[in-house]
């Protein structure tokens, strides 16, 4: 099995952040957001995160812009012009777009963790690119940190 972790760091502090990395033995942190300098968390920019990654729990953290939505689509869902299932059909045709099922090695992805701003994984796209992964190969087992 390829375990496939996800995490949102909003309503968590850094110390749960990076508990829940470190006991789920997190191999890499590849963060899908399209903007990754947010001040949403304190410890969350882009620069600060792949430092404390590196140096509180020894992983690499890599940003991955194919894997983000872009900014339109993202501001149209925010202002209510699309709803969540355009949404989803939206950022799935990107990715299919941007040929992720072939630019990814699907196995490298074990123990990778998926990491959006978003709290849970109900309504954000790191829980639809897991789910587009695990369709590609169903050993991915997705398991999202809380």
């Amino acid at each position: 099995m390829i375990k496939l972790f996800t995490i949102g760091f909003t309503k968590k502090s850094a110390q749960q952040f990076f508990k829940l990395l470190k006991t789920n033995e997190v191999k890499h942190l590849v963060d899908t957001r399209v903007n990754n300098t947010s001040q949403l968390s304190g410890f969350a920019k882009g620069n600060d995160l792949a430092f404390f990654a590196k140096e509180i729990v020894n992983i690499p953290y890599k940003h991955q812009l194919d894997f983000a939505p872009t900014k339109e689509l993202l501001s149209k869902y925010r202002k209510g012009q699309l709803t969540w299932p355009e949404y989803e059909d939206e950022y799935l045709n990107l990715l299919d777009i941007r040929k992720i099922k072939t630019k990814v090695e699907i196995e490298k992805l074990h123990q990778n963790c998926l990491l959006c701003s978003e709290h849970t994984a109900e309504k954000c796209h790191r829980r639809l690119l897991a789910e587009y992964f695990q369709a590609v190969d169903p050993n991915v087992e997705i398991i999202h940190l809380k």
